[in-house]
């Protein structure tokens, strides 16, 4: 089985592990449509299960402030575990791995020690994709003002200089604002948003433009609407700290993420481009179509990844393609 690493990269309260259980979710009311099959195994289906259901209750009342950071037991990064997801055809043995890392927000945000400084490089080097996950409201509300308190870019355009230094294989950077559901009922609101990314995030894509990047790395905006059913209502700033307040425009209204499946689209049509590309004999299991059940699989899978209404491919569209 084909084995591919890929890391959750944002600042603590961002709602990374939300993005990767709403992604998941939204995979799985899916599944009728396709002939794909993701597993998890138990812990990671554990942790995810537990999430779903802060997701599902969350702004049960008025008082509640958001999804709570995930707790990571112990802070030694050799007690940190991937959520895995195994991918292939349904019926059939699963032949790609994915390792998602997650680990404390904080370790992007503020002086770690060496020894997490190195495990975070480490991760950010050896993963084929980074999903950057943004707090949409702090990058949008009061003109942005509590973005680099929420989000810190410039800590992680930090790390990507270090990284992405000499890189010799493909990537790919997915930059994901979620909680965005007050950002794109409208294409004037679509529209800002994404030039908001563009223009908070110059210096990063500026680094992935570059002479020496721009054939390596694949850059894509999906925004994704991680509840669906509760909008950005206002600021509540206590001692200099934003508290961010959300409520439901139907009291009724029920969990219904929206779009969160397009990450992982897009992450499998690049895993798919990156696994038919290098396998051992490529040239002959094309011939047999060894591998045309899965190259199929995941082509009917990721047939409909979004590239407008606020979706944009940036850059590295050859590296997504799979035909």
């Amino acid at each position: 089985m084909r084995e591919f690493n890929i890391t959750m990269l944002g600042a603590r309260y961002v709602g990374k592990t939300s993005l990767l259980t709403s992604m998941y979710h939204e995979y799985q009311e899916e599944i009728e449509k396709t002939t794909i099959k993701i597993n998890t195994d138990t812990r990671t289906a554990s942790l995810l299960g537990k999430t779903l259901a802060d997701l599902k209750s969350l702004n049960a009342d008025s008082s509640n402030e958001g999804i709570k950071p995930t707790e990571f037991i112990g802070v030694d990064p050799k007690e940190i575990k991937p959520f895995i997801f195994e991918v292939g055809q349904k019926g059939k043995k699963s032949e790609i791995k994915l390792n998602f890392w997650d680990y404390p927000g904080v370790w992007n945000t503020e002086d770690i020690g060496e020894q997490k400084d190195k495990y975070v490089m480490n991760k950010i080097k050896e993963s084929v994709a980074i999903l950057i996950a943004i707090d949409t409201p702090a990058l949008m509300a009061a003109k942005g003002k509590w973005h680099h308190k929420q989000n810190h870019p410039l800590q992680i355009i930090n790390r990507f200089n270090k990284c992405y230094a000499d890189l010799k294989s493909p990537r790919l950077v997915i930059l994901a604002p979620i909680k965005c559901e007050s950002y794109v009922q409208d294409e004037k609101s679509r529209q800002e948003l994404t030039n908001k990314i563009k223009q908070e995030y110059k210096v990063l894509l500026d680094l992935f433009q570059s002479e020496a990047l721009a054939d390596k790395v694949a850059v894509v905006i999906t925004p994704v609407q991680t509840v669906g059913n509760i909008f950005f209502s206002y600021i509540d700033v206590r001692q200099n700290t934003p508290l961010f307040r959300f409520k439901k425009q139907n009291p009724d209204a029920e969990y219904s993420p929206k779009d969160n499946e397009q990450p992982l689209k897009y992450l499998l049509r690049f895993l798919l481009a990156l696994h038919l590309n290098n396998r051992l004999w490529g040239f002959f299991r094309d011939w047999f179509k060894w591998d045309e059940y899965l190259k199929q699989a995941i082509r009917d899978f990721a047939k409909d990844c979004k590239d407008s209404d606020g979706f944009e491919v940036v850059q590295g569209k050859k590296l997504l393609d799979i035909n």
